[in-house]
């Protein structure tokens, strides 16, 4: 056969492998939106994307990729969905919720509530709480907020989303979130690499959400609209008697923020590095070796949110044992939801990110001539596909950190600024209608695809050009 013809053959098959990963892409996000379950879809997504390239793979690929990695999300991350459910819902039945929103009003005003929402978001986020907790904790008192504001419920996902998902997570320097340390190990920085850039891109994340916020409620009161009618999960009203006092319902947040940064401190202090235990006092069962490492976070995030709880039961017993049950189960019932919607969406990036289209994507990013350009392009681009900002960023920097850091010393710029453009990155385009966080936002509130992602993508929009706003500062004043 003539080398032509061969080349032809290769390209063609290059193509079709672009354009199955392309297509289940497409699908899982097209089901998203239009409100179908992504426990369902996404392995169907993910293994119909392997049947178009390998039917052998299928059945291999299910078990061994797709519900291990599924099954490891749940592992690791279901109590934490678990005990943070628990905790929202105790802070919304013990009226806690309902005296922050009432001191909330008295300080900055009905008109101010989203930004009052932003800023709560921001400080659990800051303080190193996970997004997915914040979501369950601050939403009780959101809907109150905006209940009591008459803004719509459907701007809730957008303002939260601004405040937790943003500029919070990996833009300030010195965040705990994932999003920023992960590119520590590889470009052997600190999470506050590059202060200044970071800061930048914090503010202008911080303006321009607003600004867009505030737009739409100004829209959404010229034609008359209210928080809106047959709603649904929408928490309960409180039905106790007299209010605590703010400082008292603000607490148990504050105590979350506060233990989390503290248990991350003296867990690995006090455990090392490793730690082993016999499972078992008869016969000679193997010990279970943990790495400390990669649990500590998690087992910081527990103990704090276990704080929380027992705070809200110390000054609120009465109250929350009167629905406790009941709040219970549906808290419960949210967190299976949540869970399993994320831990789905992981296992099909896992698989997306082992077919042949998905290292053709990567390759091509690859050839961006800019190095900041290129780093960020490709980072946001390989989170958007795999939905997920900590797993697109892991497989660009695995497959890419050295390229990273030869162009880096060739255009001798520092690597504290890959840092920042890489863990901004992570946080651009992975808020596409399949991601995690975005399905567990809209399934905790309530809300739909069509009624609230509209505001989720335009935050998004820009948290990515935040990015490039960064680089152009860099480029411009040097500022690090």
């Amino acid at each position: 056969m003539p080398e032509t013809a061969t080349h032809d053959i290769v390209r063609a098959s290059d193509s079709m492998a672009l354009l199955i990963v392309l297509a289940a892409l497409t699908f899982l996000m097209v089901a998203a939106y239009r409100g179908h379950s992504v426990i369902l879809f996404a392995p169907v997504a993910a293994l119909g994307a392997v049947l178009a390239t390998d039917p052998g793979l299928v059945a291999p690929m299910f078990t061994g990729l797709f519900m291990d990695k599924m099954v490891g999300f749940l592992k690791l991350y279901f109590p934490v969905f678990l005990l943070g459910a628990v905790f929202g819902k105790l802070i919304e039945i013990s009226g806690f919720s309902k005296s922050i929103v009432v001191a909330t009003i008295r300080a900055v005003g009905a008109q101010r509530a989203m930004l009052a929402i932003v800023l709560v978001c921001a400080i659990l986020t800051y303080g190193g709480v996970s997004l997915f907790v914040v979501v369950f904790a601050v939403y009780p008192f959101a809907a109150e907020l905006f209940r009591q504001s008459n803004i719509p419920k459907r701007l809730i996902p957008g303002t939260i989303a601004l405040g937790a998902f943003t500029f919070t997570m990996d833009a300030l320097p010195g965040t705990p979130q994932i999003q920023n340390i992960i590119p520590t190990s590889f470009f052997g920085t600190d999470t506050w690499a590059a202060p200044l850039l970071g800061a930048t891109g914090a503010v202008f994340i911080f303006f321009c959400g607003m600004t867009y916020l505030e737009w739409r409620r100004r829209a959404a009161l010229a034609t008359g609209e209210g928080y809106g009618e047959n709603l649904v999960n929408e928490p309960a009203p409180f039905a106790g008697g007299k209010l605590v006092h703010p400082l008292i319902a603000i607490l148990p947040l504050v105590l979350v923020g506060l233990s989390n940064k503290l248990l991350t401190v003296w867990i690995p202090r006090a455990y090392g590095s490793s730690h082993e235990f016999v499972p078992a006092v008869i016969g000679n069962a193997a010990p279970v070796v943990q790495e400390v490492a990669k649990v500590a976070a998690i087992w910081a995030v527990m103990g704090a949110l276990l704080a929380g709880i027992a705070t809200v039961l110390v000054f609120a017993w009465t109250p929350v044992m009167r629905s406790f049950a009941e709040g219970t189960k549906q808290a419960i019932g949210g967190a299976l939801l949540a869970a399993m919607n994320t831990a789905s969406e992981y296992g099909f990036g896992a698989v997306i990110a082992a077919l042949p289209g998905f290292l053709m994507v990567a390759n091509a990013l690859g050839a961006i001539p800019n190095p900041l350009v290129n780093e960020a392009i490709t980072v946001t681009s390989l989170a958007g596909i795999t939905g997920s900002a900590s797993g697109g960023m892991s497989i660009a920097l695995a497959a890419m950190s050295e390229t990273f850091i030869a162009n880096a010393q060739a255009a001798g710029i520092p690597l504290e600024v890959f840092h920042r453009v890489a863990s901004m990155a992570s946080g651009g385009m992975d808020t596409l209608p399949h991601n995690g966080a975005v399905i567990t936002l809209l399934s905790v509130t309530g809300l739909t695809h069509r009624q609230s992602y509209r505001d989720i993508f335009a935050i998004t929009a820009i948290k990515t050009l935040a990015v490039f706003v960064v680089i152009a500062t860099y480029y411009a004043i040097g500022w690090v």
